[in-house]
């Protein structure tokens, strides 16, 4: 180990382990908007996994297929009509 280095567990240089994704980029997922992000995007999120949808609105009960997956988020964008509960 070299000066400075600390192991305390986890795969990054955060501290956090990030692992396998509970979704995949080209599959659809049924979401629940909760929130709205900085730019204006709806947040979702799938077993506690972050998705940011494009055009999505809080309340909105949709359809979104993945575009793309990072380490600790994904975006997707809106497949099918949606509703607001």
């Amino acid at each position: 180990m070299s000066y400075g280095e600390r192991r305390y567990g986890g795969g990054n240089r955060y501290g956090g382990s990030f692992g396998p994704k509970p979704v995949e980029t080209g599959k659809e997922y049924d979401v629940q908007i909760t929130e709205t992000s900085r730019q204006g995007d709806g947040i979702a999120r799938v077993q506690g996994f972050v998705i940011f949808v494009k055009g999505g609105k809080v309340g909105q009960s949709c359809k979104v297929k993945i575009t793309n997956v990072g380490a600790r988020f994904a975006t997707a964008e809106l497949t099918s009509p949606t509703t607001t509960e």
